[in-house]
């Protein structure tokens, strides 16, 4: 059987523009809380990646009519049925938990595969359970395979998440907005696409308030009607194309993009020694002489952003002295490492910290692991010498828009082919 590769020739100077798309993010999310609307509803700007068409096909199980075209979507609710979802798409794609909250909203009730997604240690979902069971909600997780949530009433709470996560203050939003009464979230994530589902929400007659705060209220609503939204730009993304010029760029500019959503990662790159100068949504990118070292620990928003810390180490290889990464939100996220020793890289993992000393990067045979390390082995490969292939592209795919072409356009030496397995 037959699988794509990608490969790299290192060593090139990248010049020219990137538009960066929606955020895969928010996209993931507001896509399952179109459910909650009973008029059809229109997203603007969404990515062009694998995760977004799972989500539209999800949609059509529930007997959703869903259109996508190039970057917008419509949707129209109005004949929706409550099926269960299908375990084999759900599998494939963790933020399909979305479902969860958005059907309970809706519905009182859902039967659910149980997601799947990128392998980054454990990732439990008690936290968004904890919210469906205090809003009333009864989950029946007798089934190896999937699980029934279901409540007789939805009647609003005061929930307090035990640790900040995104997935499950959006789910228990999704869920709340249809809820009966008032419910406030505390300890909540205050990241960028909170925000945008809670807008776009907003936009569709819910009622919430201190979205981007650890505080968030939702005062339920028994009907949303339908509205059009436009996706915010994915700051990841956009991280990842300046990590891209900071290694190897002459003069990158990077467009659609919100700067203070990537601040964290701009200080970083300016104390590597990177030169960037800031516009009103776009910046110029051009790498250092020489590179600085850094140490690097990863935060909730708006700390430094867990999803850049691996793009970012193989710029870590081209400072003069040691550099550290810590990573507080997912320890175990360093199934980059053993590829960056393949390609010569000195660098080590332990207790959640990493360690990066200088180090002349040559080509070698790679695997991205998941979505991020995918990211970081491309970076790696644009600076290396020689050439690299990275297998297992798929997940590259689920959260960069046509990545090879846009770096082929800024002239890498990149393509792709097909291998045996």
């Amino acid at each position: 059987m037959a699988q794509e590769v990608i490969k790299i020739k290192g060593g090139q100077t990248l010049k020219g523009k990137v538009e960066i798309s929606g955020a895969k993010n928010s996209s993931v999310a507001i896509i399952p809380a179109t459910i909650l609307a009973e008029e059809p509803v229109t997203l603007d700007g969404l990515p062009k990646i694998s995760d977004v068409e799972t989500l539209v096909s999800l949609l059509e199980d529930l007997n959703i009519k869903a259109e996508l075209d190039d970057t917008t979507l419509h949707v129209d609710p109005t004949e929706i049925q409550n099926a269960a979802l299908p375990n084999n798409k759900v599998e494939s794609l963790r933020a399909s938990y979305y479902m969860m909250g958005a059907l309970l909203g809706r519905f009182k009730k859902c039967v659910i595969g149980l997601p799947g997604g990128c392998p980054l240690g454990p990732r439990p979902i008690d936290q968004h359970i904890k919210g469906f069971k205090a809003l009333g909600a009864k989950i029946d997780e007798s089934s190896a395979t999937s699980m029934k949530i279901e409540a007789d009433r939805l009647v609003g709470a005061n929930i307090y998440l035990d640790i900040v996560s995104v997935g499950a203050t959006i789910n228990i939003m999704l869920a709340a907005s249809r809820a009966e009464g008032q419910t406030i979230i505390e300890n909540a994530a205050k990241e960028p696409e909170v925000v945008d589902v809670a807008n776009f929400l907003n936009s569709m007659g819910a009622r919430v308030t201190g979205a981007g705060t650890s505080s968030i209220k939702i005062v339920g609503v028994p009907h949303l009607h339908g509205s059009r939204h436009s996706i915010i730009p994915d700051r990841i993304e956009a991280g990842t194309y300046m990590c891209i010029a900071a290694a190897s760029g002459e003069q990158v500019v990077i467009d659609n993009i919100i700067p203070k959503h990537v601040e964290p990662l701009t200080v970083k790159l300016k104390e590597l020694g990177v030169n960037i100068d800031v516009g009103d949504d776009f910046m110029v990118v051009q790498r250092a002489h020489p590179y600085h070292s850094v140490d690097i620990k990863t935060l909730v928003y708006p700390g430094f952003a867990t999803d850049l810390q691996q793009p970012i180490t193989p710029l870590l290889f081209l400072a003069e002295g040691p550099s550290f990464v810590k990573e507080t939100i997912y320890p175990e996220r360093f199934k980059h490492v053993p590829e960056l020793q393949k390609m010569n890289g000195a660098i080590d993992a332990d207790l959640g910290t990493a360690t990066i000393k200088p180090s002349h990067l040559t080509g070698a045979e790679v695997y991205a692991s998941d979505l991020r390390a995918g990211a970081c082995l491309i970076v790696a490969g644009l600076i290396a010498e020689g050439e690299t292939t990275i297998y297992n592209v798929k997940h590259i795919y689920r959260g960069y828009t046509d990545i090879v072409n846009t770096l082929k356009k800024l002239g890498a030496d990149i393509w792709t082919e097909s291998v045996d397995a």
